[in-house]
């Protein structure tokens, strides 16, 4: 949920900046299909009993998405601001992977939100001595936030990338692209 912030932040900088919405549409992402393909995986391994019933696999679904997604971001780099998206996307899939497909979140972060791990499968786990500890989750938001979550040094890459390939898409001249 941290990344909607950079989508928001772009958003508001590109209006500022005197940019039109209607510009984003001519980004001319290549291979969109795949990284809508690896954001609809995510979304049923996490928000459905699938992640469940793929038991061991649940992981490394989670992983290879996020690899496809990171290779479309790849695919792309062209776009400006999508270098820092993939910087970022690559930190935390070099996280995930060494961490056997989770996304390991301090005990710290979770404990400032007041949560604790739920039940069943989810892309993270609270980790005290998780392999690469600088890339995982170990930031909180400030709880009062809507959709206050915890987030990484590639999660702020990841929004930073994002807010800057929208500000300037929406300033951009279709003419000059």
């Amino acid at each position: 949920m941290f990344i909607l912030y950079g989508v928001v932040a772009g958003l508001v900088a590109g209006l500022l900046l005197g940019g039109r919405i209607e510009r984003l549409g001519d980004l001319g992402i290549r291979w969109a299909w795949l990284a809508v393909a690896g954001l609809v995986v995510q979304l049923v391994i996490f928000l459905t009993p699938a992640g469940d019933a793929l038991g061991p696999l649940a992981p490394w679904v989670y992983a290879l998405s996020t690899a496809a997604i990171l290779a479309v971001i790849l695919v792309n780099l062209r776009v400006p601001g999508l270098a820092l998206v993939a910087l970022g996307a690559a930190g935390n899939l070099a996280a995930i992977v060494a961490n056997g497909g989770y996304m390991p979140v301090s005990p710290q972060a979770l404990a400032s939100l007041g949560w604790e791990e739920a039940p069943g499968y989810s892309n993270s786990a609270a980790t005290a001595d998780p392999v690469l500890a600088p890339l995982t989750d170990i930031f909180a938001m400030p709880s009062w936030l809507p959709f206050a979550n915890v987030f990484s040094v590639g999660d702020v890459l990841i929004a930073i990338g994002i807010a800057v390939t929208i500000a300037l898409a929406m300033r951009r001249d279709p003419a000059s692209a």
